[in-house]
């Protein structure tokens, strides 16, 4: 694996970072796989909690009759999901060092950089919120009727072809809010957890570490979106596996990307 740096990273403290190739998101998947065969129990119960979490918050918009905002708390999902992961990194963390699962892994990762994991929350969050406020400020501006429901937002939205601006609008500000938080994203998270590192350093080398390696990165992100869409598109039962391979699989991204010096 080749590894590259510079004097003026190095100067200012920045994590080196490596260079990977197409075969390493596949790999990921491969360690992420192996991790949850080793702690099913953990790896499994984590996941049935978020399908729960999940499943609690599409009942209360439908409750609030606030259906509309679905597909776009769907999308959202991919935004704040390497939070939602964290105690799957530190699982993976355990597992690395031959260590026992024997508390609650969130709780744990939380406490080991809790200052600093806040500021990553809350970039992640002020993301989220723009998107939702910018899906909500599309449909004012380029909808002009009653919003539809849930039941036929997406014949009236989709196939009817008579919003194609509004379609088109929000798949574009969708993709550049994904792209956004993929980027600072990326290994951030595992990074606060596995280091005492500054929430803006983790998210700048995050940054570098998908500009650098912009193609395999690439890669990893619809990786990503495929798995963890399979779960939502099975109304949510499918996060049952989907977030454990991806949160121990990111793990394993985070340390191939960015190794201890």
């Amino acid at each position: 694996m080749d590894s590259t740096t510079t004097i003026d990273e190095i100067q200012r403290g920045d994590p080196r970072i490596n260079r990977i190739g197409f075969g390493h998101p596949w790999r990921w998947l491969a360690l992420g796989w192996r991790d949850i065969q080793a702690a099913p129990l953990h790896s499994l119960r984590y996941g049935a909690a978020i399908v729960v979490l999940s499943g609690l918050i599409l009942g209360l918009t439908l409750i609030g009759r606030l259906s509309f905002l679905i597909p776009f708390l769907t999308a959202g999902f991919f935004l704040v999901a390497p939070l939602l992961a964290i105690g799957l990194y530190q699982m993976s963390a355990h597992l690395e060092r031959g260590e026992p699962l024997t508390t609650c892994q969130a709780l744990e990762a939380v406490r080991r950089n809790q200052g600093q994991l806040g500021v990553a929350t809350g970039f992640l969050f002020m993301i989220l919120q723009l998107w939702i406020l910018a899906s909500v400020f599309l449909f004012i501006m380029l909808f002009h009727a009653p919003f539809p429901t849930w039941e036929n937002f997406v014949p009236v939205v989709v196939y009817s072809g008579q919003h194609s601006a509004l379609l088109g609008a929000l798949i574009l500000v969708g993709a550049f809010f994904a792209a956004c938080a993929f980027c600072i994203s990326a290994v951030t998270i595992p990074m606060l957890i596995d280091r005492p590192i500054d929430g803006f350093t983790a998210m700048r080398t995050s940054v570098r570490a998908v500009a650098q390696n912009w193609a395999p990165m690439l890669l990893w992100a619809g990786l990503l979106v495929l798995i963890v869409g399979a779960g939502l598109l099975t109304f949510y039962v499918g996060l049952f596996l989907a977030v454990p391979l991806a949160g121990h699989a990111t793990w394993h991204a985070y340390r191939d990307l960015v190794p201890r010096d």
